[in-house]
């Protein structure tokens, strides 16, 4: 089977998935209602408003729960069928598997965002009333590249279906919610300037707070970080610093999927 053949049968099975549907119906639903919200209420903001906080919350808390879940239910169910195994049968490498998954995972939700952008555009056009950040298609395509390379990681470390929904949930859970809630913990009873270490340490191992961070460092608004981390986001605001930026986004797109191969082998060897 020719890895582009592989890639259009997922993405197929995909979009005729009611889970798949329903996101998408969900994501239009959401994003129109924070647009027309944002007509009503505060028509002339610019910057970091209402609408600008809405999207964001909404593509970090979303948008991440969504893909690990969908994206790593899809892998484990492929292995627990049994579908894997026969698709072993056929030209297809363990590479190949997965960048297919991957890129099947990625032209799904690329869609419903698309779709869901194109709503709250054609919502703009007819009122012409609010300015939408075009820097979160950008944000977008990064969470998802990251996102989808850790839903194919929890899917191949999962058992079965049920299991990778837990596993997805866990990482979610621990990239928005509680290594933050841990960090505010820790601020409690360390000195200020530890806990500044502590979290630029975090902001480079969680992806959540790395898609975070380069919302703010490329809409040029890091002053949101406050005074203390200054140096910080002044040496990330210079060329080396964008591209240190994209190099550990590469990391966090390559690592998962070169470690989810190493075990989707090792399981076969074993096997």
């Amino acid at each position: 089977m020719r890895n582009h053949l592989f890639i259009r049968l997922e993405w197929r099975q995909m979009l005729r998935s009611r889970w798949m549907q329903s996101v998408a119906l969900l994501f239009v639903f959401v994003f129109a209602s924070i647009s027309l919200i944002q007509q009503i209420a505060l028509p002339n903001d610019l910057g970091f408003t209402r609408q600008t906080a809405s999207f964001l919350n909404l593509l970090l808390f979303l948008l991440p729960l969504f893909i690990l879940t969908i994206g790593s239910m899809g892998v484990a169910s492929d292995l627990e069928s049994g579908w894997f195994s026969l698709l072993k049968t056929y030209p297809l490498s363990v590479i190949q598997y997965i960048i297919g998954k991957y890129i099947a995972l990625l032209l799904s939700f690329t869609l419903i965002l698309l779709l869901a952008f194109g709503v709250v555009l054609t919502m703009n056009g007819i009122s012409g009333q609010i300015h939408f950040p075009t820097i979160f298609l950008g944000l977008s395509i990064l969470t998802m590249l990251i996102f989808s390379s850790i839903a194919i990681l929890c899917g191949i470390l999962a058992k079965n279906r049920l299991h990778a929904l837990a596993v997805s949930l866990v990482v979610w859970a621990l990239s928005l919610l509680l290594i933050s809630y841990a960090l505010m913990a820790v601020g409690t009873v360390v000195a200020g300037h530890v806990l500044q270490k502590i979290t630029i340490v975090m902001i480079h191992i969680n992806p959540a707070e790395w898609i975070r961070f380069g919302y703010f460092l490329f809409s040029d608004q890091t002053s949101v970080l406050g005074p203390s981390f200054y140096s910080f986001t002044e040496f990330y605001s210079s060329p080396v610093g964008y591209l240190l930026y994209a190099v550990i986004t590469i990391l966090w797109i390559v690592f998962p999927i070169l470690l989810a191969k190493w075990l989707l082998e090792k399981r076969g060897r074993q096997a």
